[in-house]
């Protein structure tokens, strides 16, 4: 076989001469940017490129280019699905079969040849063959290859819940057992949460190279992620922001059209490879709209007014959510300070594993509700948890307990009865959930929180940064209120610990009945009340005048019977 020629060897030049085969159109700037990272870039790289810009049959196209520079090395294709992976290796397949250029490396009789996996021709007999391909949840190890090349591993089905994102997390450690040395990992894809593997992965010494389908603004999310060649043309301003990246194949009538097809937030994953409006949508529970504050145990402003003023932003107390999350204070509190209408205790008890006991005592006031406590304790049904609940309850004046029933068929509520008769008599009823508990909860708090209603005591959110200080850092978090608070999406599953959380959307769901109330109209009817039963004092205080007159009682001695009556309308001056 002879050598390729010297142009040749740069791969832009190989990708030209294949697409002419396939009867393409000539890659476009975007593809050649592509392909010329493929051959230059990190050992460890990872393309972001939008959807439909053709970055696996480039890759494909290089595997190939790769094999005719060097028939000996050896690539593994992960995927996914391994159907996925098949189509990949299927692909290369083909261009070596069609291309005339290619023709030396069609395997031989005698060599392994199916889109499983395949050797070409002038490679020596090894354990490994040429190109294989496999799920990144099927069967890797006893694998061997200079290079893997890991085409969109991370999909909504394998990464929405905790769980299935740790298995893919580990699933992808393999690769090093893989790699030959000095071998190198390309990883082809687009995040699909927050916390994506590719992000992960950073912290690992991945280079990321992000491909958008508009050009994005000056002030963007991705850092020195973004393409080189697309950042310089913004800088120099030889392109605007929104124009297209590569009008040749999307225009921008068609992005247009896409964006509208496939919503704001679609657009900007698929698309923009921007996964910040994402989050938002996906986490609908936002920490900027609770409003943090002192909360007394009996009473309570009558109206309490959110503001997301940068002067109302709580700057000493972290804040655990997304950009743009802030904890906001009070921007004003009106009316008098009066009684709550009433106080209860939400408890989401657990068994004696290692999850906790989450609870939460939540006032309420006008519709307002406030945050009292909140916490987990770890013990399950001990002795040391009951009387804890006990005095918890005690401490923040509950009139009545609910606790969950889920849990050994109201056993748990038994148990806790004789603590509370010692330590806080009070009411203590059952509580049965059938529907699913993310929606439930998100359905409980998201209006709520909507309406700035959610009012929690900032040493709630003190006492939960400083929770589970023996865990390590990245569990510690998870265990945390606001961490649930802000993590928690519609998928089943999405969060490994919600105990307190859920107990916390219990409590709110209790005064879901009291939440109509207008806090505007509650102030004027008690100032109503209070203003007749003034007047009808007057009017007391007027006929006894009369009497007392007729009595014969002097002025100053009528003055001075009724002083106390007499200036009872300065409250409403």
């Amino acid at each position: 076989m002879q050598p390729l020629p010297e142009k040749l060897h740069d791969f832009r030049y190989f990708l030209i001469l294949t697409w002419r085969h396939l009867s393409l159109p000539d890659p476009t700037p975007v593809q050649l940017d592509i392909a010329e990272y493929l051959q230059h870039g990190n050992r460890r790289k990872i393309i972001q490129g939008f959807r439909g810009v053709g970055k696996s049959w480039i890759t494909s196209t290089y595997v190939v280019w790769r094999l005719r520079m060097n028939p000996q090395l050896k690539f593994l294709v992960v995927s996914a699905s391994k159907e996925r992976a098949d189509n990949f290796s299927t692909f290369t397949m083909r261009l070596i079969n069609e291309m005339p250029l290619l023709s030396g490396l069609i395997p031989q009789d005698h060599q392994r040849n199916s889109k499983i996996s395949f050797d070409v021709a002038p490679a020596k007999a090894d354990h490994a063959p040429s190109v294989k391909s496999c799920g990144v949840l099927g069967q890797m190890a006893g694998s061997r290859a200079d290079e893997v090349i890991a085409d969109d591993v991370e999909v909504p089905n394998n990464s929405f819940t905790q769980p299935m994102r740790d298995k893919l997390a580990e699933a992808v450690k393999e690769f090093d057992a893989i790699l030959k040395p000095n071998g190198k990992v390309t990883f082809l894809g687009t995040p699909q949460v927050e916390n994506s593997l590719y992000l992960t992965l950073e912290e690992r010494g991945y280079e990321t190279r992000i491909w958008t389908a508009r050009y994005p603004d000056l002030k963007n999310n991705y850092g020195d992620r973004l393409a080189p060649k697309l950042a310089e043309r913004l800088a120099n301003e030889t392109v605007s922001p929104k124009d297209p990246v590569d009008p040749q194949r999307f225009s921008d009538i068609d992005l247009m059209e896409r964006e509208a097809s496939y919503g704001r937030s679609g657009f900007n994953l698929q698309f923009m490879l921007d996964t910040t409006l994402s989050d938002q949508d996906r986490y609908p529970l936002k920490l900027r709209d609770l409003v943090i504050s002192s909360i007394n145990q009996e009473f309570a402003p009558e109206k309490v007014i959110w503001s997301n003023n940068p002067e109302y932003v709580i700057q000493d107390l972290p804040c655990v959510g997304f950009n743009g999350d802030r904890f906001y204070r009070p921007a004003q509190e009106f009316g008098d300070f009066i009684e709550y209408t009433g106080s209860v205790m939400f408890i989401d008890p657990s068994g004696k594993g290692k999850d906790a006991t989450g609870y939460a005592c939540v006032k309420m006031l006008n519709g307002n509700l406030f945050v009292s406590d909140a916490g987990g304790l770890i013990g399950g049904y001990s002795d040391a948890v009951l009387e804890k609940l006990s005095r918890i309850a005690r401490d923040n004046k509950i009139n009545s307990i609910l606790v969950e029933q889920n849990f050994g068929g109201g056993m748990f509520a038994e148990l806790l009865k004789p603590f509370l008769n010692r330590y806080h008599p009070c009411e203590v009823q059952d509580v049965r959930n059938n529907k699913t508990k993310e929606l439930r909860i998100i359905d409980t708090l998201e209006p709520v929180m909507n309406s700035h209603r959610l009012i929690i005591d900032r040493k709630v959110i003190e006492k939960d940064l400083r929770s589970n200080s023996q865990e390590p850092p990245e569990k510690k978090l998870k265990l945390q209120l606001i961490y649930q608070m802000s993590r928690i999406s519609r998928h089943r599953g999405s969060l490994v610990h919600d105990d307190i959380l859920d107990a916390l959307a219990g409590a709110v769901a209790y005064w879901t009945e009291y939440m109509a109330q207008d806090e505007d109209k509650n102030i004027q009817s008690r100032k109503n009340d209070l203003l007749m039963t003034h007047l009808e004092n007057w009017g007391s205080s007027l006929n006894n005048t009369i009497t007392q007159t007729a009595m014969g009682m002097t002025p100053q001695q009528i003055r001075n019977s009724n002083h106390d009556n007499n200036g009872f309308l300065s409250n409403f001056n």
